[in-house]
């Protein structure tokens, strides 16, 4: 069926002599007509010699990385259909042709290999956590049209491959490869398949906190990079919010006396209300400039034609759409999106309590400012969540109301336990309370989160 088609098989490898012989063959017997190509990474072991004795054509990569494989793959070779996959014998071969047929049936420039484990081994505990969180993120920021952003097994068209710029150089490529899909908003498609643990002998490259970190890294990178009005419209806001609780009181104090008595708070505030604005002009000049870099990428996009177009009903049967988000994930983007929006609205919540209980200090004193100011705080956030994070529940308005005062009770009693136990048990937080302060929050907001989603705002199943 592919045998008017140029399909290479892209496989980068580094110390992979236990599985990569296995690799070479079972895609040599599902693609039969696939050029497949191994490209070592600086190995020390016997990679290479396995990888020609099965009948792959090698080549080499020396900076160390695989972001700077997948630039050296993308740039030499030449093809209708990239199958890239890992060195690891973790994947299922068998899927290849569905994945092709699956890319030509749409046409489709991206097919991702959904992972299903079939083994213990398969993922490390950090993995899963670290995929699922990565995953959330990106597509919270960028787009929802991607599912397991990390996978290894993907199917890309030659007009992805040649306007894709690989800028990375380590296993944040994966991400580098979700973004340019999703911002060209280029058509692409999920297929499900084993994963499977490696190998006896056979040692994972990944570092969980390393690589983690350094994919978190380049998510905010490129938040800055391809959503300018985003990044410094968010970091304008932190620096607007910050002003406004140092010349709060400087306010108060004027309008109760006419007089100014700290004149550097209000120039720090002052300098801070300027470096605000210049990130707002920051964000809208950078924007600009993302356009243009957008519309060239776009260009150079359209520069190729199309995949080969051969609808496939058995493909289209067997492809994992949008309505299929929450079975894959069990609901984890939509955790992750009610987590998002339960922060943001808890930094509406502070803002309302520490205004209303600024203002009022003066006149009723701070135990009665926060008396009034905790319950107005709290029915705005019980709003807010109930408007935009998780939606109403079947509860009474009423009785929601009040077991959202419940559950931030509880929150509170969480925060500080955690922070008496922390400045008795901890010497270093008993030094600085900050550190106690920040376990307290951490525990009160988890204990409001879970109880919000579980307790107040949950909904009623379907039968």
């Amino acid at each position: 069926m592919f045998n008017q088609l140029k399909i290479a098989v892209l496989i980068p490898c580094h110390n992979e002599e236990v599985s990569i012989a296995k690799v070479v063959s079972d895609f040599r017997l599902a693609l039969p007509d696939a050029a497949i190509y191994v490209f070592d990474n600086n190995s020390s072991d016997n990679t290479v010699r396995e990888a020609r004795l099965a009948g792959a054509m090698v080549r080499n990569e020396t900076q160390q990385g695989k972001g700077h494989v997948v630039r050296r793959m993308f740039r030499d070779i030449d093809a209708d259909f990239y199958l890239m996959v890992d060195g690891d014998d973790t994947y299922d071969a068998s899927l290849a042709p569905d994945m092709i047929k699956l890319a030509m049936s749409g046409p489709y420039d991206l097919v991702n290999c959904i992972r299903r484990e079939t083994g213990d081994a398969a993922y490390r505990g950090g993995h899963r956590f670290g995929n699922l969180l990565l995953t959330g993120v990106v597509r919270q920021i960028f787009g929802n049209r991607i599912l397991d952003m990390l996978s290894g097994y993907k199917v890309f068209s030659r007009r992805f491959v040649k306007s894709f710029p690989a800028l990375s150089a380590g296993f944040d490529i994966e991400t580098e490869l979700t973004v340019h899909t999703l911002e060209l908003s280029m058509p692409a498609a999920h297929i499900e398949g084993e994963y499977r643990g490696r190998a006896v002998g056979s040692e994972s490259k990944l570092r969980t906190y390393r690589d983690g970190w350094r994919i978190l890294m380049l998510i905010i990178r490129l938040v800055r990079h391809e959503r300018p009005m985003v990044f410094f419209g968010a970091l304008a806001g932190l620096l607007v919010a910050a002003a406004l609780l140092l010349i709060w009181p400087v306010i108060v104090t004027y309008l109760d006396t006419g007089l100014v008595p700290r004149f550097p708070t209000a120039f720090l505030a002052m300098g801070i209300m300027l470096l605000a604005s210049l990130s707002v002009f920051t964000g809208t000049i950078l924007d600009t400039v993302t356009r243009g870099r957008k519309e060239l990428r776009m260009l150079t996009y359209l520069q190729y034609p199309p995949p080969v177009y051969a609808p496939n009903d058995y493909a289209d049967s067997v492809a994992i759409g949008s309505v299929d988000n929450n079975a894959l994930t069990g609901g984890n983007d939509d955790l992750f999106g009610q987590m998002w929006r339960f922060g943001l609205v808890g930094i509406v919540g502070y803002i309302v309590n520490a205004g209303l209980v600024e203002s009022l200090v003066l006149n009723i004193g701070p135990l009665r400012a926060q008396m009034l100011a905790f319950p107005a705080a709290v029915t705005v956030t019980w709003w807010l969540n109930r408007r935009f994070t998780f939606g109403a529940s079947h509860h009474a308005i009423h009785h929601e109301w009040l077991r959202y005062v419940l559950a931030n009770m509880l929150g509170w009693t969480a925060n500080n336990c955690a922070y008496l136990w922390m400045i008795f048990s901890v010497p270093l937080a008993y030094q600085h309370p900050a550190l106690a302060v920040a376990v307290g929050s951490l525990a009160g907001m988890v204990l409001n989160f879970s109880a919000s989603r579980l307790i107040v705002f949950k909904k009623v199943r379907q039968a």
